[in-house]
């Protein structure tokens, strides 16, 4: 029986811009993302948001609003993988790549759409977009 995989996804407003990391590993290496990842057993959505933006990003986060669920079977590669994404507030930390990540770079949401991101990121941003999520930044 195969199984989904639950993620978070976070994208963090800094500096008048959004965080994304670089991907140090496939799938999409080297490409840019969301910071985020997998979900623990017996961890909550919010605290597997906190520990996935602290160690991709050094900053220390926290959830402030939900921008959606997204789902599609195929967003990710190695299979059915579901995230909840939130629009995350930085109350701490300092910025830094770390974990999975090989950088971080700071873009604006215009400059980050005009790129290829990984996984259905570019949808996700249009989306916090859409819903009015995603504050002017």
């Amino acid at each position: 029986m195969k199984c989904i995989t639950l993620t978070v996804d976070g994208i963090i407003p800094y500096e008048g811009k959004i965080v994304f990391i670089r991907r140090k590993n496939d799938p999409f290496r080297g490409m840019l993302a969301l910071p985020g990842g997998i979900v623990e057993y017996g961890e909550s959505v919010e605290d597997a948001l906190r520990r996935e933006l602290k160690e991709e990003t050094g900053l220390v986060c926290e959830p402030e609003k939900l921008v959606g669920v997204f789902s599609k079977p195929d967003r990710d590669p190695r299979g059915h993988f579901v995230s909840i994404c939130f629009l995350a507030r930085p109350v701490g930390g300092k910025l830094k790549a770390g974990d999975d990540a090989e950088s971080v770079v700071l873009l604006s949401t215009e400059e980050a759409l005009r790129r290829e991101l990984a996984f259905d990121h570019s949808e996700i941003l249009k989306e916090a977009m859409r819903s009015g999520v995603l504050p002017e930044v």
